[in-house]
């Protein structure tokens, strides 16, 4: 089995200014961030205590690919990805473990939303749209069957930033727009829609239904302008359905970390800390982490 970097050690080369719950940042200069992806992997707002061998590297792989992706499509489209090249104050000794897992970017001042974009009723929007007819407190369609797509296109559906060990919050796109400010929120949802539906577009001709994803985004405060930042349509942020086995009307099989949370519910271990998971969840996890990164960029 790969070797499993869980805290990588930069031996003070950089300082490190936050860790998240699956990346470490570090500061290279004041213009200037480190994103190192581990393999720690989270569910239900908590870190596992062991990880997933090369996660971290298909993350940040799957990252690159698709800013180029959402690029092509959207050619105005600004992000904060600068290089997969490491900064040079990192030693000899520690590079080949960090390479293509770390990527160089800008610092910007991030929005406190997290940009959620949902194709499909599932997950916790069919959950609220079953109690109330609605999604984040939007009204929709009534009749709607589990894993249904939207009649009416994908719904921007924002949530809460929470700090780690607390819980994002669904809230309403007029309660985003509170927190960031106009024109700001108009124009987060409005490119939020443009990159799932390329996204979208791209994964189904590659067999994959991004049925939901999460974007965040940063402000470029010398030019204004709204920035896409941290990670990309991976299985961390994204739910991704295999589209040959796709049914209208059930739960799907994902290409995500649903076989964990399965795991952790079936155990009665949801939400407990120091958790570790057993061999059979690590390696089913990573088969579905590199099955989902070989479909959207055939490297693997």
């Amino acid at each position: 089995m790969a070797e499993t970097i869980i805290h990588p050690d930069l031996q003070g080369s950089l300082p490190l200014i936050a860790r998240g719950k699956v990346r470490d940042l570090y500061e290279v200069n004041d213009k200037t961030l480190l994103f190192v992806a581990t393999d720690r992997i989270s569910a239900y707002d908590v870190v596992m205590a062991n990880g997933i061998p090369t996660k971290g590297l298909l993350l940040t792989l799957a990252t690159r690919a698709w800013f180029k992706i959402l690029k092509d499509a959207l050619p105005s489209l600004r992000t904060h990805f600068i290089t997969l090249d490491l900064p040079p104050q990192i030693p000899a000794p520690l590079r080949p473990a960090l390479q293509n897992r770390s990527m160089q970017v800008r610092r910007l001042k991030v929005f406190p939303i997290e940009a959620i974009v949902r194709g499909y009723i599932t997950g916790s929007a069919w959950k609220e749209y079953q109690k109330s007819g609605t999604v984040h407190g939007i009204p929709v369609a009534p009749g709607l069957e589990e894993s249904e797509a939207f009649p009416d296109g994908p719904l921007y559906t924002p949530s809460t930033k929470a700090k780690q060990g607390e819980h994002d919050e669904n809230i309403h796109p007029d309660q985003a727009a509170a927190i960031v400010g106009e024109p700001y929120a108009s124009t987060i949802a409005s490119l939020s829609v443009q990159l799932y539906k390329a996204a979208h577009a791209y994964a189904l001709e590659r067999n994959l239904i991004i049925a939901d994803t999460k974007f965040e985004f940063g402000l470029d405060e010398e030019t204004n302008e709204v920035i896409l930042v941290d990670e990309v349509l991976t299985p961390d942020s994204s739910r991704f359905w295999p589209k040959e086995k796709y049914v209208v009307g059930q739960a799907q099989e994902s290409f995500d970390k649903q076989v964990l949370r399965d795991w952790l519910v079936e155990s009665g271990l949801k939400g407990k800390e120091g958790i570790q998971m057993p061999d059979e969840i690590i390696q089913n996890t990573g088969e579905i982490y590199q099955e989902a990164f070989k479909r959207v960029t055939s490297e693997l």
